[in-house]
């Protein structure tokens, strides 16, 4: 059975043992993405994630039910993951990671950020995600937009208004975040 985050997130801040299990199977993908693309080891990804759910169970009662679990999870991750880079950089002579390593909390806030738009993507209706997708990615103007997907210019210029509104609410999270 499929449960939605709210679901799941109510059940993990009331402390069922099970949704554990199944907040890791959800996201812990994108945790171990995130945490490798800033660590540049495999080894200290994997742990980076065992450590963030840890973390997340222990704080699992101050947790609001109401929030999206999602950023509260990667938020812990970047975290663990700058801890992890700084206690091997102690412990080495030489980096684990490449002279990248001055930029880890940009490069992990930006594989976030770009996991929250893709997200987003996912959320909006299929023809103003096709109008974000053919004139952001793509670079197509929208007269191009209109005749690459065969409608009117109108049209494409109706449906980018409604999906730049829709995008903003959906992402209006990552603005508070930064301020």
């Amino acid at each position: 059975m499929v449960t939605t985050d709210s679901d799941l997130v109510a059940r993990f801040v009331s402390g069922d043992p099970g949704a554990v299990g199944d907040l890791y199977r959800r996201y812990a993908r994108p945790m171990y993405t995130l945490a490798l693309r800033s660590l540049g080891d495999r080894g200290l990804a994997e742990e980076a994630v065992q450590q963030s759910f840890l973390q997340a169970w222990r704080a699992a009662g101050r947790f609001d039910p109401a929030r999206d679990v999602a950023p509260w999870l990667f938020t812990i991750t970047k975290r663990v993951a700058v801890d992890l880079y700084r206690r091997e950089r102690r412990h080495r002579n030489h980096s684990v990671i490449d002279d990248r390593a001055a930029d880890t909390p940009t490069d992990l806030e930006t594989a976030w950020t770009a996991w929250e738009v893709r997200r987003a993507l996912d959320e909006m209706p299929a023809d103003e995600r096709l109008i974000v997708e053919v004139t952001h990615f793509l670079g197509l103007t929208h007269e191009q937009a209109a005749a690459r997907l065969g409608i009117p210019i109108g049209t494409v210029k109706s449906r980018s208004h409604r999906a730049h509104r829709r995008l903003a609410a959906l992402l209006l999270h990552l603005q508070e975040a930064s301020a």
